[in-house]
């Protein structure tokens, strides 16, 4: 199968120097932050989401090369995304991601808090030095829906009531809003008209609910070595995704369990067995397929054929993938 980083040949050398930089931008300043720099952007992570800033921006700028403003988007994308994982993992109280240590387990949690801190600050200068209005309220209101989405998250624990329609809304704030908007941004740094920045928009929303809805099934069927935290543990915080959602209107007892919070010797492992035996996975299988599709006809819309458009088109593919 291909792997996600081979996608991204287009922009593998603006990948590695966004890497140098980010290091720089980060660190430089203090020990602990310089240490936790190295942490966050060494080599583990696959940059999937300034790579896909990037590649829209090549693809919206055939005839020309990127602009410093282009290349400074990819690295506040990543920073403000990167921020939202160190805040995350101190709230989840988790210790490992993708089987490294997280920076909260490694330096404690005040430490974690004030590295979120100061990467959405950092962003957020570099981000108002752009100069550009337009981006600026674009990126500003990814960081917004981020605090939203953890605040519905943690309201709706173990809510048995929840809809699809606010699981998808809740995807939305906590992983498609930044690809969506951090997309179009790229489309208006490139000056492209206000209706092809729409397009960007509408592929980066669906690719990003895509991208959570596969993770979704993932946390089902994936081993704990595959997903680099344990299996099933959305379900334990009492994050119900759209497999459980789906699950509930077959197996109306999975309600039971999952009201009691698990706290019963084996309900989770019941849970998880019951959700198996439903049409749940298969159903959130073809909502992924669905948005990946949308998202591959907004960029059809949007763009002319190119290197770059067509590593955008194969991911939307790449990310179904991920699930066989």
């Amino acid at each position: 199968m291909t792997s996600v980083t081979s996608l991204f040949a287009p922009v593998d050398d603006d990948l590695r120097l966004l890497t140098d930089n980010l290091k720089e931008l980060v660190g430089a300043r203090h020990p602990i932050l310089g240490a936790a720099a190295e942490h966050l952007f060494g080599a583990g992570g696959k940059r999937l989401r300034p790579a896909i800033v990037l590649l829209a921006s090549r693809a919206t700028m055939v005839e020309q090369d990127l602009t410093s403003y282009h290349r400074r988007l990819a690295e506040i994308t990543e920073m403000i995304h990167t921020a939202s994982l160190v805040h995350d993992d101190v709230v989840d109280e988790s210790e490992t991601r993708r089987n490294v240590e997280t920076v909260n387990s490694l330096f404690g949690n005040r430490i974690a808090v004030l590295a979120g801190d100061f990467l959405f600050a950092q962003s957020s200068w570099y981000l108002a030095n752009l100069d550009n209005l337009a981006v600026v309220k674009l990126l500003s209101e990814v960081i917004r829906d981020f605090a939203e989405g953890e605040i519905r998250q943690g309201l709706s624990q173990f809510d048995v009531d929840l809809s699809i329609t606010d699981y998808l809304e809740k995807s939305y704030y906590k992983t498609a809003s930044l690809m969506a908007n951090s997309v179009k941004a790229a489309g208006v740094l490139s000056g492209v008209s206000p209706e092809v920045c729409d397009h960007l928009y509408g592929y980066g929303r669906n690719l990003g609910l895509a991208f959570q809805i596969v993770d979704d099934i993932l946390d089902f069927t994936a081993t704990s070595e595959v997903l680099g935290k344990p299996a099933g543990s959305d379900l334990k915080s009492g994050n119900l995704t759209a497999p459980v959602l789906y699950a509930l209107e077959e197996k109306p007892e999975l309600k039971d369990l999952i009201e009691n919070e698990f706290t019963g010797e084996g309900e989770l492992e019941s849970a998880i067995a019951l959700i198996k035996e439903t049409k749940g996975i298969d159903r959130t299988r073809e909502l992924a397929s669905y948005h990946s599709q949308l998202a591959v006809e907004y960029l059809d819309k949007a763009v002319k054929d190119s290197p770059s458009s067509q590593a955008l088109r194969d991911l939307a593919d790449y990310i179904l993938r991920r699930l066989y």
